[in-house]
């Protein structure tokens, strides 16, 4: 069997294929090795400091071309995916920022713009760690690193501009309906598959540039699509247990009081970064398969 996979699908997809549980065991104890919750912990933490002035800075960017109001809306669709059951508190507090955007000076709105860039800046150092063995051969000149998160926050500027045009039109597919065979049918029903379809794409999407580009020597785009499909999917299904967890079990209103949205908002952001992580430990784990399949992974030191 092994020499059938081999010359067809390549020594990684060959080694995968003829023992998957192993492989799957041989990436949690990287991910282990890697310390990786830990890591996803700093990303997480990092990511708080700058969700509302990234949301604020692409609002204000965009509301040139769209309105604030649709901007919003939008902008609550897409958190969804991003922090489950907190959206609209987030977008609340945001549109009240936005209110008095007339305060912000040039201080403020160089301090926003640092405060932003810190999340990209931990997740490519923590991406630095899965992918040890390319560090180790290959590093990234410092003033690229600098530029690479502003460049992004750009990136994911017009994505959410191309978002709101097709989801603003989805959205008024929805309130129409089609004639078939003498029955009327309403799109509503489609229009929302539409939209978590585009929400689910917007994800793999999204995850696979950031393990295109983030990492140093970056993988194939095969690779980044193994990893961000894995990691979208994982997400989908923690997503849900958390909306159901929070919605019916969840007694954390009573324990943190005022604190709550912002330890709901930590706690999903580092499920996701969790899982963002896992996905890159898939791709790293994978382009090690069909070289080395029975070498130990190694703990990451500092020393």
């Amino acid at each position: 069997m092994s020499k059938i996979l081999g010359p067809v699908l390549g020594p990684q997809v060959a080694s995968v294929a003829r023992n998957p549980f192993g492989f799957l065991l041989r990436t949690i104890k990287a991910f282990r090795a890697n310390q990786g919750v830990l890591l996803a912990g700093a990303v997480a933490y990092y990511a708080l400091l700058s969700i509302v002035p990234l949301l604020i800075l692409i609002v204000i960017a965009l509301s040139n071309f769209i309105e604030q109001k649709e901007l919003l809306d939008t902008l609550s669709h897409l958190l969804e995916w991003l922090v489950p059951g907190q959206a609209r508190a987030i977008v609340r507090e945001l549109a009240n920022f936005l209110t008095h955007r007339a305060v912000i000076g040039w201080l403020l709105l160089v301090t926003m713009i640092f405060f932003s860039s810190l999340a990209f800046t931990v997740l490519e150092n923590a991406l630095s760690v899965i992918f040890v063995h390319r560090v180790a051969i290959r590093r990234r000149h410092f003033l690229l690193s600098a530029l690479l998160p502003y460049c992004y926050i750009l990136f994911l500027g017009v994505g959410m501009l191309i978002v709101t045009f097709v989801s603003n039109g989805l959205q008024a597919m929805g309130g129409n309906s089609i004639d078939l065979l003498g029955v009327e049918v309403s799109l509503r029903g489609v229009s929302r598959l539409l939209l978590y379809l585009l929400g689910v794409a917007g994800e793999i999407f999204v995850l696979t540039s950031i393990y295109l580009v983030m990492p140093v020597a970056r993988p194939s785009f095969r690779l980044a699509l193994l990893g961000s499909v894995t990691a979208a999917l994982l997400w989908e299904v923690t997503r849900h247990v958390l909306v159901w967890y929070f919605a019916t079990l969840s007694q954390v209103s009573v324990v943190y009081g005022s604190l709550t949205t912002s330890i709901v908002v930590l706690f999903s952001l580092e499920a996701l970064a969790t899982l963002m992580l896992f996905g890159a430990q898939v791709i790293s784990e994978f382009e090690r398969a069909g070289a080395s399949s029975n070498q130990e992974p190694q703990p990451f030191t500092t020393e």
